[in-house]
């Protein structure tokens, strides 16, 4: 089961005691599973495997609700993501304008693949869809801020000057 490989793989342990705090918060609400699993990933910053068979087990909901919801949603995160989060523009205009030269660039630098975390969880690499704003193209959003008209040697300066 991937919930399982998910926990073997970070093998880390979870502390469930602030997440009792969260489900006692709503154990007089019926249908509260997003809410709950929202505030369990800003408690985490994902959905960690522990947490989430914890969730089933004082909910009564099952594991497999539960993932269905997690992984219907794509504002949940099923592993650990990185300090900082990158995510490059590939929509038609940042494309034809060089985010697949930024992507790779990024990928060769971190030592990992769109879409994956770095193994000591500073970067986590994103490639997404259009973010709007094609006239800066080709644009990143770095940690919430959006930075735009990149070539590889920017972005690799915004990168290394992260922490």
């Amino acid at each position: 089961m991937l919930l399982e490989k998910t926990m073997v793989e970070n093998n880390e342990t979870v502390d469930l005691t602030p997440l009792d705090e969260i489900l006692d918060a709503f154990s007089e609400e019926q249908g509260a599973i997003i809410p709950i699993l929202q505030r369990t990933q800003e408690l985490y910053g994902y959905l960690p495997a522990e947490a989430l068979r914890h969730i089933s087990e004082r909910t009564g909901h099952s594991l497999a609700q539960l993932y269905g919801v997690a992984t219907f949603y794509s504002q949940f995160y099923l592993q650990r993501r990185g300090r900082h989060i990158i995510n490059i523009c590939d929509g038609t205009a940042c494309h034809v304008k060089g985010a697949p030269r930024l992507v790779t660039t990024l990928e060769e630098q971190l030592g990992i693949k769109a879409g994956e975390t770095s193994p000591d969880y500073r970067v986590t690499l994103e490639v997404v869809y259009c973010l709007g704003s094609c006239a800066l193209a080709p644009i990143a959003v770095i940690d919430g801020q959006v930075v735009g008209r990149l070539v590889p040697e920017k972005v690799l300066k915004l990168v290394r000057d992260l922490d």
